[in-house]
């Protein structure tokens, strides 16, 4: 896994729920993309780590990143990220404009290291993190 992620927030995504619906839309064959205007300056180390999602004002989810792509006759970026999306332990973060980066080290730990909370509906490890109980 890389030492460097990203953060970005999850516009116009109120629940953990529309988030997955969200990325089940854009997945094809396990992919999943994301359009951002700028590359990344520090891109070649975020290959393998992830992009982290802010619901909320929350980290609440990530994707691994696969990969970056320019845009044909465009001046954006696709980020390509693996359709999967894991559920992570809430931590409060600022909403924030694009994208920023994040440390491995200063990563919130996966739900599944807790234990069986991965399976929990999204809708209920919402409301359970809200309540400071995961």
């Amino acid at each position: 896994m890389a030492e460097l992620n990203l953060t970005k927030v999850a516009v116009g995504c109120a629940s953990l729920e529309i988030l997955t619906q969200r990325i089940a839309a854009r997945s094809k064959n396990e992919v999943a993309e994301v359009t951002t205007r700028y590359r990344p300056t520090r891109h070649d180390e975020l290959i393998g780590g992830s992009l982290y999602w802010i619901i909320k004002h929350k980290l609440v989810a990530r994707q691994t990143i696969l990969g970056f792509e320019e845009m044909e006759n465009e001046k954006r970026w696709i980020i390509r990220l693996e359709s999967r999306l894991v559920t992570v332990q809430p931590r409060p973060r600022r909403a924030h404009q694009g994208w920023r980066y994040l440390t491995t080290s200063d990563a919130p730990a996966d739900l599944g290291a807790l234990g069986d909370a991965d399976e929990l509906p999204p809708a209920m490890l919402g409301e359970l993190s809200a309540l400071a109980l995961l």
